[in-house]
């Protein structure tokens, strides 16, 4: 008979400790009813990491666990090469379990990458699948990552001369299950506003990367400013390199418009942007799940969202077709109208669906689906 009550001891090897990762395996942690402890690296070169840092992971798991015993199951993320991991870490028995915050099978070639073709190096989604392959359960962000994962992994071992091992797909997707991911929701609590705008406030609060589009961001709020239609804007965040020059180029278009511009200096000023915030649109080219997204609306912004992606799966597509568009000129339409009205938009539906990701929420999930793969192995 199964103990749902058991409490494993978990070491969570995270090779890329930074940003969201980082947020995830802090978040997940403090949350549990587990017992966790992290072995990471610093999330940077993260191909490096994908290469190299399972042997220096896999000895610091060796130093660890000669001290304090083998774990009852190991967690980690897409980003450690678990073949090579396994090969030098005296794991035991111990269950496995991945966490797949995105995927190199699918993730998009951006203008700023050192790759020459547009294309991932196949090597490293070739780690994505050995990783899944050997992990016990892999848990993925959203459906829409999983689905995207299996159908392009298929695709991706198809293109190999020989020996292809296809099965090994369906061997993948058993074992697969969609976990979404947790968020510190209930923090944002106590800088909550009820100010009401003037003027409607538009946000942009993602990485200023090639993924999230921010090219098509800013084409759009063009023509909506040459139209003479008054609005404010927030763009929060900040690149990892060099600016890119559609946010410079911004800069002084929109410099009438602009509220603010940048990273945020603290948790509590970024919380109070999100509450002050109108309208939220969105034109990401890809996005494994989408947290700033998610926590925009549990402030009460608006989205404009595209139907693609996490978003359909995430905000009941059916439900809410309001805020859903096809193309960029129904974006254009979208986005008039709800500058217009916007104060006659309820947000409060949309809030209660983001609160059901909230850490409380998820990790009590998280919990049980770790606890039955472990039950799952020993049995």
């Amino acid at each position: 008979m199964q103990n749902i009550n058991q409490k494993l001891k978990i070491l969570l090897i995270e090779p890329f400790y930074s940003g969201s990762h980082k947020s995830w395996a802090d978040s997940y942690t403090n949350n549990s009813e587990h017992s966790i402890n992290i072995i990471s690296l610093k999330g940077i070169y993260w191909k490096w990491r994908m290469h190299g840092g399972a042997i220096t992971l896999a000895k610091r798991f060796n130093e660890f666990t000669h001290e304090n015993g083998s774990p009852d199951l190991i967690l980690t993320t897409d980003m450690l090469n678990l073949p090579v991991f396994s090969a030098f870490a005296n794991m035991g028995e111990s269950s496995i379990v991945t966490f797949f915050h995105e995927n190199q099978l699918t993730y998009p070639w951006s203008t700023q990458d050192r790759d020459k073709a547009k294309q991932r190096d196949h090597h490293y989604g070739f780690i994505n699948y050995t990783t899944a392959l050997k992990s016990d359960l892999i848990m993925f962000n959203s459906k829409f990552h999983k689905d995207s994962f299996i159908n392009a992994l298929r695709k991706f071992l198809k293109q190999f001369p020989d020996h292809n091992e296809l099965a090994n797909v369906d061997v993948i997707e058993k074992k697969s299950v969609v976990s979404h991911l947790g968020l510190s929701l209930k923090k944002f609590d106590e800088y909550k506003t009820e100010l009401i705008n003037e003027v409607p406030i538009i946000l942009w609060n993602h990485r200023w990367e090639y993924d999230k589009n921010p090219t098509s961001f800013f084409q759009t709020l063009k023509q909506i400013k040459d139209d003479g239609i008054q609005f404010h804007l927030v763009i929060l965040g900040e690149e990892f390199d060099t600016e890119m020059d559609v946010f410079t180029e911004a800069r002084e278009y929109f410099s009438d418009d602009i509220l603010h511009m940048g990273y945020c200096d603290s948790f509590a000023e970024y919380a109070n942007w999100l509450w002050k915030a109108d309208i939220l649109p969105v034109t990401s080219k890809q996005e494994f799940f989408g947290a700033s997204v998610m926590e925009a609306v549990y402030c009460n912004t608006i989205p404009i969202l595209p139907n693609r992606l996490t978003y359909p799966e995430l905000f009941q597509d059916k439900l809410n077709p309001n805020i859903f568009y096809e193309t960029d000129e129904d974006l254009v339409l979208k986005l008039k109208s709800m500058i217009q009205n916007y104060n006659e938009s309820t947000t409060e539906k949309l809030s209660e669906l983001a609160t059901e990701f909230d850490w409380e929420i998820i990790a009590k999930k998280y919990d049980s689906l770790i606890l039955k793969a472990y039950q799952q192995k020993i049995n």
